[in-house]
């Protein structure tokens, strides 16, 4: 039988136990609009023939397909810390036949050079980390996009109402409320203007089960 122990090291798995990893996709599948919003996460990118995209987090790599479908000539890498939902990805992306390469490695300690990325996506990560962690991940990511590069992040936010704010509850307390409390109030936009990012925006907000969902875009100058 899997564990249903937390991971005794410092990553937290996508579902915050091993033993779940397994429904990661159909959980998040049955309680956010994911097609929706990642396409839209995409969209909004404006991906180009030339650019090298880092899916961050990219867990079982839903949203790493999905950019590589939609912008075949793009170089496309995902990156996460767990190796077993690394597995998972790419076995996704060997079923799809697509040309994606995957890294393991943690978002606040990036296996990258400076500067090599033209576009970051992000879905359903930034949450998962603690306060320090969200900074060093915002300055690693402003680190390793290039100039006039963008990061452009899909996370939960603050309850834009009270329905929202009482979905967000039983998320938070399962994912932890300190890791999640920098989200619930709002304080992404400005931990990303103090890692260095300029244009800091909303661009889209949804409801789900877990509450307010946000797309974020900031661009490094």
């Amino acid at each position: 039988m899997a564990s249903m122990q937390k991971r005794k090291d410092n990553y937290i798995p996508a579902l915050s136990y091993d033993g779940l990893t397994p429904l990661y996709d159909s959980l998040i599948r049955w309680t956010t609009p994911e097609q929706t919003f990642k396409l839209r996460l995409i969209e909004q990118a404006r991906i180009t023939r030339n650019h090298r995209v880092l899916d961050l987090g990219c867990g079982t790599a839903t949203l790493t397909l999905l950019i590589k479908e939609t912008h075949p000539e793009a170089a496309v890498v995902g990156l996460d810390g767990d190796p077993k939902i690394l597995q998972i990805a790419g076995r996704k992306a060997l079923a799809a036949r697509l040309d994606i390469t995957f890294n393991q490695g943690m978002s606040y300690d990036l296996p990258y050079p400076d500067a090599p990325f033209d576009r970051i996506l992000s879905s359903l990560v930034i949450h998962h980390l603690t306060h320090e962690n969200k900074i060093r991940t915002l300055n690693e990511v402003h680190r390793v996009l290039s100039d006039g590069g963008e990061m452009h992040i899909a996370d939960f936010g603050k309850p834009h109402n009270a329905l929202m704010l009482a979905a967000s509850l039983p998320w938070r307390m399962f994912d932890g409320m300190e890791t999640t409390s920098d989200n619930v109030q709002g304080a992404l936009p400005e931990m990303m203007r103090r890692a260095g990012f300029i244009e800091v925006h909303e661009s889209a907000r949804y409801m789900t089960l877990f509450g307010t969902l946000s797309l974020h875009v900031a661009r490094k100058p």
